[in-house]
């Protein structure tokens, strides 16, 4: 059997093997969708099949019409939530992490310790003091108590500091000639050649804010301040579970994730990789 053959039959096997893998992958996908534009006797009838025979495109009509559902109100706030947490996560994140790079400071590398140490700190200890703080402050059922509190994140800190530890000095050094200082020079020349560790950062913590439910759901405690995530929850109470709307309803949920992934994938791969190359010291 010649080269040339082996390596056609090999590149047929490997699209093979991947076809195969994306069409698992996407069949969670697909019964969000088939379940969701069917009735609750479809979709709980014991000759069950993969390809419905009819499909209830009303049903998502029916979502948004429902009136103990503020579908729309719920995806309004996701997504006001998800993009400032992300737009200020990302400015104090991206400054302090270049801050803990670039600034000299004898004490840079263990302020940096410090804030990676704050990852090994479980989630339920900070939880109620943060809880008691927001509800002293006012905050209860707002935006600034949904939001303010999740803008710190070390994980972020983390990846901005060591992807500007591997940045070009060549270009800092210019701007220093220029007269540029550590804040012009942070917004003018490091910003806009960052792209791609901005992009998957942004992206993660776009991701983690759209799928936050404890907080929202002890926060929010106003309809008019539930999440897309705290609205799915209502569907199932301890009366009534209403399948073929929580079916469309957490379809329509991840189409917003599906959109950044899709919009942002080119630059995921490349600032995560980046990030994690520059030293640790």
């Amino acid at each position: 059997m010649s080269r040339a053959l082996l390596s056609r039959l090999s590149r047929a096997v490997s699209f093979a093997l991947l076809l195969a893998l994306s069409a698992l992958f996407l069949i969670p996908f697909y019964l969000l969708v088939r379940n969701g534009l069917a009735t609750d006797p479809e979709i709980t009838a014991p000759n069950w099949t993969f390809v419905p025979h009819t499909l209830h495109a009303s049903n998502i009509t029916e979502l948004f019409d429902d009136p103990t559902v503020p579908m729309t109100q719920a995806l309004w706030n996701s997504t006001l939530i998800a993009v400032l947490t992300t737009a200020g996560t990302l400015l104090l994140a991206s400054l302090a992490g270049y801050g803990l790079a670039r600034i000299p400071y004898p004490h840079a590398p263990r302020v940096f310790y410090g804030i990676v140490a704050t990852l090994m700190i479980p989630p339920a200890v900070t939880f109620v003091p943060s809880f008691v703080l927001v509800s002293s402050l006012g905050w209860i059922s707002t935006l600034q108590g949904l939001i303010v509190p999740t803008l710190f994140s070390a994980i972020a800190v983390m990846l901005f500091r060591q992807y500007f530890l591997g940045f070009p000095g060549e270009l800092e050094d210019a701007a220093a000639l220029d007269g540029l200082g550590y804040w012009r020079t942070y917004w003018y020349v490091v910003v806009p050649n960052s792209k791609p560790i901005f992009a998957a950062v942004g992206a993660l913590i776009f991701i983690g804010s759209w799928n936050s439910f404890l907080w929202p759901l002890v926060i929010g405690q106003d309809e008019s301040s539930w999440t897309v995530q705290v609205v799915l929850s209502t569907f199932s109470t301890s009366e009534t579970v209403d399948l073929h709307e929580l079916f469309i309803a957490a379809a329509i949920s991840i189409v917003p994730l599906l959109a950044v992934f899709v919009a942002l994938q080119r630059h995921l791969v490349a600032g995560v990789n980046s990030a994690g190359m520059a030293d640790w010291d």
